[in-house]
């Protein structure tokens, strides 16, 4: 069992309601105080659960400032009250920031009993497969070959 602190449980806390809050906002039609409300949770609980520091170092590494931009850019968009634009902007945000998370992610879903039953249907399986890198197969999950190529190539650089 994962030990967590007081301040990690707060921040789980307020990143549980914030996302909450963000769906709800869009289930009604866009509501601009719901989704600020959401954004601004989210957003501190992130920052609660991972810490201070260590959310600066993930947001404004150089190689995410396109998708921070479009993360915050989006948070900013839904504050001033464009909720649309704003949400479209942070989702696109979003899947940049967290991409290099949905192979886990993915993999995962894939051991929970039911769910990982919907991940093997054959059309989805396949969009897994191609979007992550990661095949399901009755043995386990196995890297795609393409990224195996990627690996071996980054070994023997490595040697």
């Amino acid at each position: 069992m994962i030990s967590l602190t007081d301040t990690q449980k707060i921040g789980m806390g307020l990143t549980g309601f914030g996302v909450f809050f963000l769906f709800f906002g869009m289930l009604l039609f866009f509501d601009k105080a719901l989704l600020a409300i959401g954004n601004v949770l989210f957003v501190a609980g992130l920052s609660f659960v991972i810490g201070l520091e260590r959310t600066f170092r993930f947001f404004f590494q150089k190689h995410k400032v396109k998708a921070t931009g479009f993360f915050l850019g989006g948070v900013l968009v839904v504050l001033i009250g464009w909720p649309l634009i704003g949400m479209v902007l942070e989702i696109y945000g979003f899947f940049l920031l967290f991409r290099g998370f949905f192979p886990v992610v993915v993999g995962f879903i894939r051991r929970i009993p039911v769910l990982g039953s919907l991940l093997n249907l054959p059309g989805i399986s396949s969009g897994c497969s191609k979007r992550t890198g990661i095949q399901h197969s009755p043995q386990g999950p196995r890297t795609h070959p393409k990224n195996r190529r990627i690996e071996r190539k980054n070994i023997r650089s490595i040697q």
